[in-house]
C-alpha cells in the first residue's frame, strides 16, 4: 500500500474512532486494576486519539511516554528502558512495522501492542509475524485496551495468574490489593509501583536509578532520597524485612 492511500485511512479511521474512544475513556478511565505499574511508549501521531490513550494509561496506574514519530520513538528507546510498546502503524515518517521488525531484529524483546486502523487479517498477520504481541484494530474501547496491556504484563512476567503470595502477603496484581496476614494493606500509587519492581524481579538486586526509571515519566522531577523515603515507608507497612538494603548497590525484595 503506498504513502497516499495510507493517508486516507488515517484520516477515514479517526473520524471513526473519536467516538467510540471517547465514551471507553469515559466508562474506563477510572478504572486501575490492570496489572504492574509500567512504563509504557505510545506512538500515536492522532492527537485527540493520543490523548486519550495516554491518560487511559496514566489512570491505570502506568507511566506514559507519547511521541507522534518513529524517529522519536527511538529517540525513546535508547535513553530509557520500556515496559511496554503501543504502536501505531501509520505514522509521518514510516511504517510502524518496519520499525517493529528493527526492534526485534536487534534482539529487543520489549512487549508490543499494535494499534492501528488496518483491519485486514492479512494486516493482521503481518503483524503478529513482524513480533507483536497483540494487535487491535481502531475504532476500540479503551478499557478493553487496559485489559490487553494487563493480559500481555501478565505473560511476560511468567505468571499468569494475577494473584501471587509473598509470606505473609497476598497480592492481588489485578486489583492492586495486599493482603497482610489477611489484612488489607493501602499503598500509594508510587509505593505501589516501587513495590511492584521488586515482585517483578525477585531476588534479583535493583539500583536506585532502575527504581527511580520504573517510578516516573519523562519530566517528573524527583528528589535525592526519593527511593529511601518510599522503601522506608513500605518497610513500615509490609514489614521490616520486605525489601533488603545493599548498602551503595541497591535494594532486592526480602521475606515478608
Amino acid at each position: 500500500m503506498d504513502a497516499e492511500p495510507d493517508a486516507r485511512l488515517k484520516a477515514r479511521a479517526t473520524a471513526r474512532q473519536l467516538g467510540v474512544s471517547a465514551a471507553g475513556h469515559t466508562t474506563g478511565g477510572g478504572s486501575k486494576g490492570h496489572g504492574r505499574h509500567m512504563r509504557i511508549l505510545l506512538i500515536e501521531d492522532d492527537t485527540v486519539l493520543g490523548a486519550a490513550v495516554r491518560d487511559q494509561v496514566a489512570a491505570d496506574g502506568h507511566s506514559p511516554d507519547w511521541v507522534t514519530r518513529l524517529d522519536q520513538a527511538a529517540d525513546a528507546i535508547a535513553g530509557a528502558s520500556y515496559d511496554l510498546i503501543l504502536l501505531d502503524l501509520m505514522l509521518p515518517d514510516g511504517r510502524g512495522i518496519g520499525f517493529l521488525k528493527t526492534l526485534r531484529a536487534r534482539g529487543d524483546v520489549t512487549p508490543v501492542i499494535i494499534l492501528t486502523a488496518l483491519d485486514q487479517v492479512s494486516d493482521r498477520i503481518e503483524g503478529l509475524n513482524a513480533g507483536a504481541d497483540d494487535y487491535m484494530v481502531k475504532p476500540f474501547d479503551l478499557a478493553e485496551l487496559s485489559a490487553r496491556i494487563g493480559s500481555v504484563a501478565r505473560r511476560y512476567s511468567g505468571n499468569p495468574n494475577p494473584i501471587i503470595t509473598h509470606g505473609a502477603l497476598d497480592i492481588d496484581l489485578a486489583a492492586r490489593s495486599i493482603h497482610r496476614d489477611g489484612r488489607p494493606v493501602p499503598l500509594t500509587a508510587r509505593e505501589w509501583a516501587l513495590f511492584e519492581a521488586f515482585l517483578a524481579r525477585p531476588g534479583q538486586l535493583l539500583s536506585k536509578a532502575h527504581l527511580e526509571d520504573k517510578l516516573y515519566a519523562f519530566g517528573a522531577e524527583i528528589e535525592s532520597n526519593t527511593i529511601e523515603v518510599h522503601v522506608s515507608r513500605l518497610r513500615k507497612k509490609l514489614g521490616p524485612t520486605v525489601i533488603e538494603t545493599e548498602r551503595g548497590l541497591g535494594y532486592r525484595l526480602g521475606p515478608a
